[in-house]
């Protein structure tokens, strides 16, 4: 009988000590293996052909040719393995992180800072690394038990080019019935998104899309720590037509702002004391839901309560299932809601959950989901105008 394929794994790292960390997490999972390691990118690129990694750990900060050169370089040679960067907990290390996941890195790790022993260390990364690697793998994984978290929970990784929509087959559920679009009869008056794996790049091809007139409060839950999230906002804000800001308590969510919630604090919508005002955000420590801060299902909840049918959700590639309750309770109210696929997603876990549980009205590829929210933005704007135009 031939021995089950192990997921194969490159380690790019200048530091001795990282390089054993992480192969002390990979060899403690049955399905991986290391492929082999490297000390810097430009030892990583003259390997990469020989060892045919199926996924590559890549530090950021390294002699000869740090992570982000490397990357591009693996991209531009037309290497589509997962990459997932691991990078030091400072402001230097947030914001050259932030610039490979928007260059084509799948997924990012921090560097174990502050544990007591190495066995606390390899903990603490295994912690967050073991399910990341498993979600950007579990197409080359036999269904096993994992020590890392259960297979169910990380969704299918897939990275495959977007196909046109001439080529692209059709979504199927797991019985293997077609997803058909719903129609969609509500005017939205707010958008509220929710992802996380793959999502600085997801994000950075749709916002820019949306004009400086869009009309509606735009609002993001992107599963990202505190200190990276008001970097993403400002450099979302610097190519955007809309403003973008990390979100603070109590401010208004108005049309032509886009609004990213503080890693570490749920965000949530209040809606005023008295009519007029706009709704306002409110920021919370509440307990993690779905092992997020912030989570999904927070503010997709609670804008649910506070504009009803007039919600517009949008869910997009991530792993795990949060926003798919939220999802639930945005129906319930009335509100539409988009799924992006399951071919142009980083991992299908989050948009995945939400299709295969009927709540999409439609299951729309990334590169169109900005078409499909300016087209229901816009029966709204319309709408308004000629109810302005009639009065007058």
């Amino acid at each position: 009988m031939a021995a089950e394929r192990r997921t194969r794994i490159l380690i790019v790292d200048d530091s001795a000590v990282m390089r054993s960390l992480l192969r002390s997490v990979i060899v403690a999972e049955p399905g991986l293996e290391v492929a082999g390691t490297a000390g810097d990118g430009a030892s990583a690129l003259s390997s990469v052909g020989l060892l045919r990694p199926d996924l590559i750990l890549l530090d950021v900060e390294m002699p000869v040719m740090d992570g982000l050169v490397t990357l591009r370089e693996l991209r531009r040679r037309g290497h589509k393995m997962p990459v997932i960067m691991c990078s030091s907990v400072t402001q230097r290390g947030a914001k050259v992180t932030l610039e490979a996941l928007a260059s084509g890195a799948s997924d990012y790790v921090a560097k174990p800072a502050g544990q007591a022993n190495r066995e606390a260390a390899i903990k603490a990364l295994g912690k967050d690394l073991g399910p990341k690697i498993l979600a950007l793998t579990h197409h080359l994984q036999p269904q096993q038990t994992s020590i890392f978290a259960p297979p169910a929970a990380h969704g299918m990784a897939q990275n495959q080019p977007l196909l046109p929509s001439a080529a692209r087959p059709p979504v199927f559920l797991p019985g293997g019935a077609p997803i058909k679009a719903q129609p969609i009869s509500t005017q939205p008056t707010v958008v509220v998104i929710g992802v996380s794996t793959g999502g600085p790049a997801a994000l950075e091809l749709v916002l820019p899309k949306l004009p400086a007139n869009f009309p509606l409060p735009v609002l993001i839950v992107q599963h990202m720590p505190e200190l990276f999230t008001k970097l993403f906002a400002e450099r979302l804000d610097s190519r955007c037509p809309l403003r973008v800001r990390e979100a603070a308590e109590g401010d208004a969510a108005v049309a032509g702002t886009i609004s990213i919630a503080r890693g570490n604090w749920h965000m949530e919508l209040q809606a005023p004391a008295r009519p007029g005002p706009p709704p306002t955000l409110h920021l919370t420590q509440a307990p993690p839901e779905n092992h997020c801060r912030p989570a999904v299902d927070v503010l997709f909840r609670s804008a649910a309560a506070v504009y009803g049918q007039g919600v517009l959700a949008v869910v997009l590639t991530g792993m795990g299932s949060d926003g798919m309750l939220g999802c639930r309770t945005i129906r319930e109210h009335g509100g539409a809601v988009l799924a992006q696929d399951q071919a142009s997603s980083t991992v299908w876990g989050m948009p995945g959950a939400v299709t295969n549980a009927g709540l999409a009205h439609k299951v729309v590829p990334l590169r169109e989901i900005a078409s499909e929210i300016l087209r229901l933005a816009q029966r709204t704007h319309n709408e308004a105008r000629e109810l302005r135009e009639s009065v007058v």
